[in-house]
C-alpha cells in the first residue's frame, strides 16, 4: 500500500489508483517496474494508455466539474487541414494535404476551469507531470503557459467527431472523464510521420477513406493515454447515442513559459478568444 503520509504536499494524487498505478515513486520497486513497462509500451507502439487510472469516486467528481462548467462554453465549429496550419500552395489542387476538414466541438480553454478544480489540481500536480515526463524519457516538462492551451475539457456531442489531424505537440495526454454510449472511438495511423518525412502513401490512403491500416485501442472513463500526436494521424469517430464524450487534455512543453501564436488560437477557440486578444492590445495601445 502507498504511505499516504509521504503525499500530503500532493492532494491531487487521492485521485489517482496509487496501488494500481504507482506514480509516486518510480525509482524503486513497483514504481521502477512500471515506469519500465510504460516506456517500453510508448518506445514501441506510440502510445500507453492507463485503464482506471483515476479512481471511480474521483472520476465522478472530476466528471462532474466537467459537466457543470461545459454549459459556460462555446460550441466550436474547427475547421482545419490535417497539419493545423497553412496549407502549402505548391501542393497539387486534388492533393489531400490541402483538404479542410470541420469538426464541432464544445470546448473549456485554460482560462475558463477555475484554478479550484480537482481537475485544474490534477494537472498542476508536479508529481503527475514528472510521470509524464518520465514515460516519455524527457530531460524536462513544463505546464503549457499559454492561458488557453494548457487545460482544456472537450466534449463531442452526439453526432459530432474529431476530424484526423496531427497534434501541434509531440505527446498529448488525455483523461476521459465519460465514454460514450457508442462511437466515440479514438483512431490514429501509428508512425504516419516522423522528423525526417511522412508516409505519403498511408496518409492518402487514410484521407481517401481506407480504414484498412488504421488502428484503435479500448478507452473507458478513468483512462489516462499519452499518444505521439504529433507523429501518427489521428482522429476520433463519431459519437452516437444520448451521452456526450468528454475528455481532459492536458498540454505539456519542454520549454518554459512558451505561448501558443495569437493566430492559432483564434483560429481554435473563435470568437471569445478573438475578442480577448484584440481588447487587450486595444488597451495597450491606449
Amino acid at each position: 500500500m502507498t504511505d499516504t503520509r509521504q503525499l500530503q504536499h500532493e492532494p491531487a494524487l487521492d485521485l489517482i489508483d496509487l496501488d494500481r498505478y504507482p506514480i509516486a515513486d518510480l525509482d524503486s520497486g513497483d514504481g521502477a517496474e512500471f515506469l519500465t513497462e510504460c516506456q517500453r509500451h510508448m518506445e514501441e507502439n506510440g502510445w500507453c494508455n492507463l485503464a482506471g487510472f483515476v479512481r471511480t469516486e474521483a472520476l465522478e467528481q472530476l466528471n462532474g466539474e466537467a459537466n457543470d462548467l461545459l454549459p459556460t462554453a462555446e460550441v466550436l465549429h474547427v475547421k482545419r487541414n490535417i497539419y493545423q496550419g497553412a496549407i502549402d500552395p505548391s501542393l497539387p489542387e486534388d492533393d489531400p494535404r490541402r483538404k479542410e476538414f470541420t469538426h464541432t466541438a464544445v470546448q473549456l480553454a485554460d482560462d475558463q476551469i477555475p484554478a479550484a478544480t480537482r481537475l485544474k489540481q490534477l494537472y498542476h500536480s508536479e508529481i503527475l507531470t514528472d510521470f509524464v515526463r518520465r514515460v516519455q524519457k524527457k530531460d524536462q516538462l513544463y505546464h503549457c503557459a499559454d492561458e488557453f492551451q494548457a487545460l482544456n475539457v472537450v466534449a463531442l456531442h452526439p453526432e459530432s467527431w474529431h476530424a484526423w489531424h496531427y497534434d501541434t505537440t509531440e505527446c498529448t495526454v488525455t483523461l476521459l472523464l465519460q465514454a460514450a454510449e457508442t462511437g466515440g472511438d479514438f483512431t490514429f495511423l501509428p508512425n504516419s510521420r516522423n522528423d525526417d518525412g511522412e508516409d505519403r502513401e498511408a496518409v492518402d490512403r487514410l484521407l481517401a477513406g481506407d480504414m484498412s491500416h488504421a488502428q484503435t485501442f479500448s478507452r473507458g472513463a478513468g483512462a489516462f493515454t499519452l499518444f505521439r500526436g504529433g507523429y501518427s494521424l489521428h482522429g476520433v469517430t463519431k459519437v452516437e447515442g444520448s451521452q456526450s464524450r468528454i475528455s481532459a487534455i492536458m498540454t505539456y512543453d519542454e520549454k518554459p513559459n512558451r505561448v501558443i501564436e495569437d493566430e492559432i488560437n483564434i483560429r481554435i477557440y473563435g470568437k471569445r478568444v478573438e475578442n480577448i486578444l484584440a481588447n487587450r492590445k486595444a488597451a495597450a495601445n491606449a
